[in-house]
């Protein structure tokens, strides 16, 4: 195969960081058939979610196009999104359709309307035979996948992508996930000094306390821990403390800043959250010297922008990890893992120091 126009069809969560691990997918795919654009249709269950808007704008993509998987559910709204998704095919005439989804009908059922009415070549997923018939050419299974490639279950996010890709002949090859720093996301970075009126060399680091939504509220990190952090880094380093976060996220970091500032009054911390939309958060991640976070959307953002970057995860979670020189993932859900938190900072820092990571 040699496409000239490739249509990438994803169906899983809105996240911003389960949306952004696929970018790793897109990169090989782009070195494997270079002269090829790449356009997605994402079936989503939020419509109009922060991460439609990142990734309607990632360098990788020539086009982004969001179904409402809600109307899958039902006759009328496949008919619907049929519909629209054959107006996406007119637009983008796409040589392969590649379906990144193991699970499920709804991409299935998308890809066959290429394949049957228009001739399209598809790729899939057999992960329950006989599914990949259903498909011009499939990969085996997740779990024959794992066992071909010496991987365990369950797969890493990023590596899940790579299942469907295996019947390309791509395989990852520890490629990383990326973002680059749209021109709105520049212009805050230029401007976020003068906002927080500092001086140009001041040198700072973030912390993403985050988990703001009621089903993320066991990953967010302990504020005692999050404090000892604040203070270690901003006494060993000099960087100054900065906290992001979505509007709604506002009332976390202000109890954060009661518990910091009663222990540590002399210490300048500055707060973000709902200052910024999602391309200047990617900015303002972008200026940081270090980034600490929980496990949510701007943990994967400071990885895929290259950032020394420590995630704190309150329980093992090996699917959400990043391996890779200027990442460390940490299970610390208290105060009782403050060393191994310290130590996974020093060794970014000074693998940031070593390769110019930063």
């Amino acid at each position: 195969m040699n496409p000239k126009k490739i249509l990438m069809l994803k169906g899983h969560s809105a996240g911003i960081g389960d949306i952004l691990r696929s970018s790793a997918a897109w990169r090989s795919l782009k070195e494997k058939f270079p002269d090829a654009s790449l356009n997605l249709v994402f079936l989503s269950n939020h419509m109009n979610y922060p991460s439609h808007t990142l990734i309607e704008n990632h360098h990788l993509l020539d086009t982004f196009f969001v179904l409402d998987k809600n109307k899958m559910q039902n006759p009328k709204g496949i008919i619907e999104n049929s519909k629209e998704f054959i107006k996406i095919l007119d637009k983008v005439k796409p040589d392969i359709i590649i379906d990144f989804e193991p699970y499920g009908l709804e991409t299935t059922i998308l890809s066959l309307i290429g394949r049957l009415k228009y001739k399209i070549k598809t790729v899939g997923i057999n992960e329950v035979f006989p599914r990949g018939l259903l498909y011009t050419l499939y990969a085996p299974s997740t779990k024959k996948f794992a066992k071909l490639t010496g991987r365990k279950l369950p797969l890493n996010y990023t590596d899940r992508d790579y299942v469907v890709l295996y019947a390309l002949g791509i395989e990852r090859d520890n490629t990383q996930i990326e973002i680059k720093e749209t021109p709105k996301g520049k212009e805050f970075r230029l401007k976020l000094k003068n906002m927080l009126n500092l001086p140009q060399e001041t040198k700072m680091f973030g912390i993403n306390i985050g988990c703001g939504t009621e089903d993320a509220v066991s990953r967010r990190v302990d504020y005692h821990l999050i404090a000892e952090t604040t203070a270690f880094v901003y006494k060993k380093y000099g960087f100054i403390p900065v906290l992001f976060g979505a509007p709604f996220e506002k009332s976390i970091n202000e109890e954060f800043l009661k518990l910091f500032k009663s222990k540590y009054p002399d210490i300048p911390v500055y707060d973000i959250a709902g200052k910024t939309d999602i391309l200047e958060v990617v900015g303002a991640i972008n200026a940081m010297e270090l980034f600490i976070s929980s496990d949510s959307g701007p943990y994967h953002i400071a990885v895929a922008l290259r950032k020394p970057t420590v995630a704190i995860f309150n329980f093992d979670n090996k699917e959400a990890y990043h391996y890779n020189d200027w990442t460390k993932c940490v299970v610390a859900p208290d105060i009782s893992k403050l060393k191994d938190v310290f130590k996974a900072i020093d060794e970014v820092m000074s693998n940031a120091k070593s390769s110019n990571v930063s």
